[in-house]
């Protein structure tokens, strides 16, 4: 998932590959949060899904990185076949209880780096919010190898843009700059239209075994109370690997703010993008 907090100069959901494999971990120490805190997706993204990268039912389709089945429930539910894989022991469990009777489904516990690939061939990976923790010198041509001729790689990332309750964002920046030393001066959210995504077409394009890629973006709105944020900022690794005091003074500091000058309720705008490739 690909959320974070405009202030998390580090970017949860995008870190620097010295980072990576230290905070793709952390997500697994409390995967009941994360099930609880994180949203899911609208339902014109699995609509796309199916329109772009043939993930309807009765299609084959490989999940990477499914977290506590976010992506894997609506999947299952519109009769794909859904192969998950969660390196999180915690997390997967939970993707099991979450698709039990949502469909045919199965959760393995493996990271994708190095999980044997099936004789038979899917007709789809998708990767929601999760593509980004894979190994890059990996991930691309792993997908690819897993698909059948003409098969779709459908890549969702998410991302905090401008839009919602913009002044408290712009205040909760000072909370980051006094208790998260790595938070640049004056970060805020960008705009949406600003937001460029062709990174991830270059890096698809690069490997050669894809050809052009299609793009949709979905924007949302979603409104939370302070303990409802807070336990959102719990599920990013950038805010779970601050030290205790930090984190203590960063989450009090915010939830200050919402209850004391928001009316204890605040929204945040996500821009959801949807990347899909067919193999050659």
């Amino acid at each position: 998932m690909p959320d974070n907090s405009p202030q998390a100069a580090r970017r949860d959901d995008r870190p620097d590959e010295s980072r990576r494999a230290r905070l793709a971990r952390i997500f697994d120490e409390d995967a009941e949060l994360y099930d609880r805190a994180r949203p899911g997706y609208p339902a014109e993204l699995f609509d796309d899904l199916a329109a772009l990268a043939d993930a309807r039912a009765g299609s084959r389709v490989l999940e990477i990185g499914c977290g506590t089945g976010q992506a894997t429930v609506p999947l299952a539910r519109r009769g794909c076949r859904v192969t998950a894989v969660e390196a999180g022991e915690r997390m997967a469990a939970i993707a099991r209880r979450n698709v039990a009777g949502a469909g045919t489904a199965e959760v393995v516990t493996s990271d994708f780096e190095s999980w044997p690939l099936p004789r038979e061939p899917f007709d789809a990976v998708v990767s929601a919010t999760a593509f980004h923790w894979i190994d890059p010198a990996v991930r691309v041509t792993k997908a690819a190898d897993a698909l059948r001729p003409g098969g779709a790689l459908a890549v969702v990332r998410t991302q905090h843009v401008r839009g919602g309750t913009e002044d408290f964002f712009a205040e909760a920046q000072r909370c980051y700059e006094r208790f998260d030393p790595a938070t640049p001066p004056g970060l805020l959210p960008p705009e949406a239209a600003a937001v460029d995504g062709s990174d991830h077409a270059e890096e698809v394009a690069r490997s050669g075994r894809f050809g052009p890629t299609a793009e949709r973006r979905y924007e949302r709105d979603i409104t939370y109370s302070a303990q409802e944020y807070l336990d959102l900022l719990r599920t990013y690794s950038g805010h779970r690997a601050l030290p205790d005091a930090a984190r203590d003074g960063l989450f009090g500091c915010v939830a200050g703010l919402i209850d004391g000058a928001y009316g204890g309720r605040i929204t945040k705008r996500y821009l959801i993008e949807l990347a899909v490739s067919r193999v050659r």
